[in-house]
């Protein structure tokens, strides 16, 4: 199946703290809970955006984990193994800083993020950053420099708290919780020093197929407070297997078709790269405007 990504807003020029100028178009994976699967999501989105002729620079800020930069080795692995021609997006490391002054320590990741961002957006038309799953320097020093923010959240109550408060009988939203703040806060840093706004997307991750009033209650909790914090929502990838049987071999549902993948294609399959393909038209990624989803 073929799809067509919708009009985008036009990709512009922006500038780091340094005041460099700065094309790549930056989107920041973030969610202070562990579990929602932000390294699935920002590697099939890499490798999406590979598939449609961009040059893709990725960062992983969980300096513990590290979880998407695995995945991305894992790839590097299986392309030396195999041979296949997988296409492969930039990479640049980022470590957290051994000084023991936390002033000191700040200063030094804030200039590596910086120094690395820089370098990628000279070569590449889209920088993917996994955020940690913790408020950190580095969490907060990278969404403060999206242009996307893409939140992938489980479809429970349990993860819905870190964005707001709800009442448990009307499902109105008391009050925003610690993640709303945390991207509110960095929002309006980002306005102050570019002027730009922060596009703020919430996907409804790993949801049930099935119309349960869980999920609809979800649903009604976060159009609520989509209105009041100013986020949009996207549909998410469904709870699959799959998922997990791919990150050893670093591959990514949208490479099953290549020769060499040794994994069997399956309806399932087919209906997983539905979801991706609708994610990359809701997202509306500038400088995709008008291209064809051929994956």
């Amino acid at each position: 199946m073929v799809s067509t990504v919708m009009t985008a807003p036009s990709a512009t020029t922006s500038r780091d703290a340094a005041g460099q100028t700065r094309l790549a178009h930056t989107i920041v994976v973030g969610n202070e809970k562990g579990g929602a699967g932000k390294s699935t999501v920002a590697m099939h989105l890499c490798v999406a955006l590979l598939r449609m002729g961009m040059t893709v620079g990725v960062m992983d800020l969980d300096v513990r984990q590290r979880s998407l930069a695995r995945y991305v080795e894992n790839r590097s692995r299986w392309i030396r193994n195999t041979g296949a021609p997988l296409p492969m997006p930039e990479v640049a490391r980022i470590d957290a800083s051994q000084a023991r002054d936390l002033d000191a320590a700040e200063t030094e990741e804030s200039r590596h993020f910086e120094e690395s961002l820089r370098r990628l957006s000279e070569k590449c038309n889209f920088i993917i950053i996994d955020a940690p799953g913790g408020d950190t320097f580095l969490s907060r020093t990278a969404h403060s420099a999206a242009d996307t923010l893409i939140t992938p959240l489980n479809d429970s109550f349990v993860d819905f708290d870190l964005l707001g408060d709800v009442d448990p009988h009307t499902l109105e939203v008391a009050r925003p919780s610690f993640y709303a703040e945390l991207v509110w806060e960095c929002r309006k840093q980002k306005a102050q020093a570019t002027r730009k706004p922060i596009d703020w997307i919430v996907m409804r991750n790993r949801m049930s197929p099935l119309d349960a009033r869980n999920k609809q209650r979800v649903g009604e909790a976060l159009d609520n407070l989509s209105r009041r914090v100013g986020f949009r929502i996207a549909p998410g990838l469904s709870e699959r297997v799959i998922y997990r049987e791919l990150f050893p071999k670093g591959l990514s549902l949208l490479d099953l078709t290549d020769a060499g993948s040794g994994v069997a294609f399956t309806m399932s399959h087919v209906a997983a790269r539905q979801e991706i393909r609708d994610l990359m038209i809701v997202l509306k990624l500038p400088g995709l405007e008008g291209k064809e989803i051929s994956f």
